[in-house]
């Protein structure tokens, strides 16, 4: 097996992409700074929006429920409209 940064290509020819090059796109937050409580805290994640190009969630503070950040979580399936 022939490797490079990105891909391994094996003997036959074929190539894919290293399994740990893709392991880390996407992360959940289990901690972020709170302006209210001035201070790193847990933090609940809550779905805020269903979007064309993915789910929008907002952290919640565990303490005093401010809110403290958003995602869009792009992994999810595409969404049909039923007419």
């Amino acid at each position: 097996m022939i490797r490079s940064s990105d891909t391994i290509r094996t003997a036959s020819g074929y190539s894919r992409k290293k399994a740990g090059a893709d392991s880390f796109k996407e992360f959940d937050a289990s901690q972020l700074y709170c302006p209210r409580c001035k201070r790193a805290v847990p933090v609940r994640k809550r779905l805020l929006l269903v979007l064309s190009e993915g789910d929008k969630y907002e952290y919640l503070c565990a303490f005093c429920s401010e809110s403290v950040g958003t995602k869009i979580d792009k992994n999810t399936k595409p969404s049909t409209i039923i007419r």
